[in-house]
Order: C-alpha cells, then sequence, then structure tokens
C-alpha cells in the first residue's frame, strides 16, 4: 500500500503558496500531492460502506483543487483548515446528487 507523502510544514505551506501565487504551476502540484491525506480522511468520514472510493477520491480531490486556487494566505490560516472544508462541502455535495438521483 503506497502511503502519502508527509504534510508540509507551516514554513513549507507558505513558500510553496508564494510561488504558486508568482505562477509556478510545480508549486500547485505539491499542494495537491501534500495535502491528499485531507481528502483520504473526509473520504473515511462518507465512504461507510466501501462503495464509491474513486468516486469519493476523485470529488475530494476536485475540493482540494478548488481550495488552493482560492486560499488567501494573507487570512491567517493554514490550508489545510480552509481546504478540508472546501473538500468536505465537494462531497457533500457530491452525496446529495446522488441522493436527489435515486
Amino acid at each position: 500500500m503506497k502511503t502519502f507523502p508527509k504534510p508540509l510544514t507551516a514554513d513549507e505551506e507558505k513558500e510553496c503558496l508564494e510561488r504558486y501565487r508568482k505562477g509556478d504551476l510545480s508549486a500547485r502540484n505539491e499542494l495537491i500531492e501534500r495535502n491528499m491525506r485531507l481528502v483520504a480522511y473526509n473520504v473515511k468520514k462518507y465512504n461507510t460502506d466501501g462503495r464509491d472510493v474513486e468516486d469519493l477520491i476523485s470529488t475530494g480531490t476536485i475540493g482540494l483543487i478548488k481550495a488552493i486556487d482560492s486560499f488567501d494566505m494573507d487570512k491567517g490560516i493554514r490550508l489545510a483548515t480552509y481546504a478540508s472544508r472546501c473538500i468536505d462541502n465537494a462531497m457533500q455535495h457530491n452525496s446529495e446528487k446522488k441522493s436527489a438521483k435515486n
């Protein structure tokens, strides 16, 4: 089983966010990769029956990417705090859409 890379330290996160602000897409990719633990954590909350894991991971990753793209580091909070809520919102929205279809 593959493990996730360690989360960024506060200093590493700030440096990546500053690089991304300047247009460095490799910094964006690093932020995504190093925050995938948040997605996995949220998948556990929504995946009670063991099905649709891939769908939940995809949805959570979209939420993470939206969080990274809209994050304002000048607000004084860590990306993980903001991203966790965005991931959760994406998964709730996906869950509600699936419920409406049934």
